[in-house]
Parts: structure tokens; C-alpha cells; sequence
């Protein structure tokens, strides 16, 4: 027994070394070896097997029946509690038999042996709450390095989207098409099929379906051109969009009203370039589509006048 009890300890480490010996001199002093007919040897075989709980129990009703012989009882019931083998033991429950044991039976010759045991059990119980604090920090750590591992590769892959857009914009090349794509609120640079680069966009303050009038507060949906740009308005850098075309036209003609126009792909309204990319958290242009300055001019760089506007509902 005392062979297995050195074979766990060294895989719990040096903080249960004291407890270990203490147990082992206990075991072999006080618990009987054989199996026989008494009550107290059934329990003890239970034990020997490893049958704690059942040993356990059999020590409760001992000690119902046998208030004489409690403070023996007890100590065993606390040994088996605190057993490093004993996959269900409960260090609290083992503290309570001891406990009881030194104030009840003051005399006892067991009384020395739990007084010992008490503290070596208080000592294993805060290196426990210890170990588990610092196994939540490492976790909590561990955890923050995966967010980090995310910030990396995101920060790694607009990086690598940036190169792409001085290549080009070094290269004194363009895009060929720009893509919205309005319910993902995305807004894409392509040439020659490569993606250059992406940015979050804000829309019109009523975004879903197709701009069919003046003052409907919707982005247009179909394709366009860029037709001009303005590098002195009041929303920064307007690039506007070729709406509305015939189409467009005929279908606002049917419903008797103006289609509208001046739909631009902008940056912020002058003054308040401080928003940043706070600005895409609302939908809050009269239909235009709207990104921070800094993207605007990259965006005003990489597409001249001519440049093919598709935007997806």
C-alpha cells in the first residue's frame, strides 16, 4: 500500500510528501490487515481493497453502535476521507472527523495522530487553492494568446492587403471594378479578377431594396460607373456614381416621381474625420456609400473615371 501511495504522491508532487509518510505510518499502525468476522475488520478489508465509500459507511454505523470506541472510528473515517487514493476523498470531511475526534475525546491516544493530520491536510488544502489559481491564470493566459494569435493574423492579412495597394498604386495600376455588396456592407477593389482590397461601409439610412425616388434614403442596386469625382466637397473625395441610368429613369417615370441623384462613394463629412471607422456602425447616408477618409483615398487612387460600379443587394 505504502508502494502505491509513493508511486501517486510523486505524480502529485512534493506538496502531499508529508501527508504520504504520516498516512503510512498510520495505515500500517492502526488498520488490520486480515479480513475477518468483526465489524471493524469488514471495514478494514473494504479499505484494503480500495472500497472506500463502502468502508466509509460501514465506519458510520460502527460508530452509531460503538460511542465507546468513536475516537478510533473516527480517526479511521478520516484517514479513508483524506486517502490519496481514494479518488472521492473530501479533505473538508476528513478536517470535520479529526476535528471532532480531538474535542470530543480530549484522552484519546489518536488525539496526537489527528492533531498531525489536521495540519498537514490545511497545508495540502491551500497548495491545492494555490495550484487551481494559478491553473485559472494560466488558462486566463492562455486564452489571451489566442486573441493575440487572432489580432496577429488579422493585422498580418490587412498588412498584406496594404502591400497589394502600393504595388498597384507604384505599378500606376487601377482597378477595373469596384463591388458592393450592400447587406454585407462591404465594398471591394478588384482588378483583373484580384481582389485589392476590402472596406466596411455605411449606406443609405434605409438600405434594403432598390433606390427607386428622391428622398428615399436608398442605395441603388445594378451597375454604374464612376462619372466624375469631387476632391472639394463637403463629404470627403466624392466619387459619383453614374445613377440614375435609363433604366432607372423609365422605372421612376412609371411611378410618376423624381429617380433622384447625386449618389456618391465618399469619406466623412468634413470635420469629423475623427470618427473613424465608428461611422460604419449605422447606416447614416441619404443613399451614398460611405467609408473613412483614409480608405477614401486609396479608394480615389485605384479607380479613374470610367471605373465599373457593381452593387449587390
Amino acid at each position: 500500500m505504502r508502494d502505491l501511495l509513493r508511486c501517486h504522491m510523486k505524480k502529485q508532487g512534493r506538496g502531499y510528501e508529508l501527508l504520504l509518510l504520516f498516512l503510512g505510518c498510520l495505515i500500517s499502525a492502526t488498520l488490520v490487515s486480515g479480513c475477518g468476522h468483526s465489524s471493524f475488520e469488514e471495514a478494514n478489508c473494504l479499505f484494503n481493497q480500495g472500497e472506500y465509500a463502502a468502508s466509509l459507511k460501514k465506519y458510520e454505523q460502527l460508530l452509531e453502535k460503538n460511542p465507546v470506541k468513536g475516537d478510533r472510528i473516527l480517526f479511521e473515517m478520516g484517514v479513508i476521507s483524506s486517502h490519496p487514493l481514494n479518488e472521492r476523498r473530501d479533505y473538508d470531511q476528513a478536517l470535520e472527523w479529526f476535528q471532532k475526534l480531538v474535542k470530543d475525546y480530549p484522552e484519546s491516544e489518536f488525539r496526537q495522530n489527528s492533531e498531525m493530520m489536521i495540519f498537514s491536510i490545511k497545508n495540502i488544502s491551500i497548495k491545492d487553492k494555490t495550484i487551481a489559481e494559478q491553473q485559472k491564470q494560466i488558462e486566463a493566459l492562455r486564452q489571451e494568446i489566442k486573441c493575440k494569435e487572432k489580432e496577429i493574423i488579422d493585422l498580418q492579412n490587412r498588412m498584406k492587403e496594404q502591400q497589394n495597394v502600393f504595388a498597384h498604386i507604384i505599378r500606376q495600376e487601377h482597378a477595373d471594378r469596384i463591388l458592393i455588396e450592400k447587406k454585407a456592407r462591404r465594398l471591394m477593389l478588384i482588378s483583373n479578377g484580384e481582389v485589392l482590397k476590402t472596406y466596411t461601409i455605411a449606406l443609405g439610412a434605409n438600405p434594403d431594396g432598390h433606390k427607386e425616388r428622391e428622398g428615399d434614403n436608398r442605395t441603388p442596386e445594378g451597375t454604374y460607373v464612376i462619372e466624375a469625382r469631387n476632391r472639394n466637397s463637403k463629404y470627403f473625395r466624392s466619387l459619383r456614381i453614374s445613377y440614375p441610368n435609363e433604366l432607372d429613369k423609365k422605372r421612376a417615370k412609371e411611378l410618376g416621381v423624381s429617380p433622384g441623384g447625386n449618389i456618391m462613394i465618399h469619406g466623412l463629412k468634413n470635420d469629423f474625420s475623427w470618427v473613424g471607422n465608428a461611422h460604419a456602425k449605422v447606416d447614416w447616408t441619404e443613399g451614398c456609400i460611405a467609408v473613412t477618409n483614409q480608405e477614401m483615398e486609396e479608394i480615389d487612387k485605384l479607380t479613374p473615371n470610367g471605373t465599373i460600379v457593381e452593387i449587390r443587394p
